[in-house]
């Protein structure tokens, strides 16, 4: 999203990062700014039993 956009709809795009947790990516002149909420939306309950070992099992120890 570039700068312009967001400063058309400021209010609407904070909004909506709040309400979803998404985070939103800025650029301005060849810079990236993400705009992310400070807390997580959501269980954090669905963190604990996230299963990994499909992402780990290639790691080497």
């Amino acid at each position: 999203m570039s700068l312009t956009a967001l400063r058309a709809d400021l209010y609407k795009i904070v909004d909506q990062v709040i309400s979803t947790g998404t985070p939103i990516t800025i650029k301005r002149h060849g810079h990236i700014v993400r705009l992310v909420p400070e807390v997580m939306v959501g269980d954090p309950e669905d963190f604990v039993h996230l299963d990994w070992s499909d992402e780990w099992k290639d790691i080497q120890i």
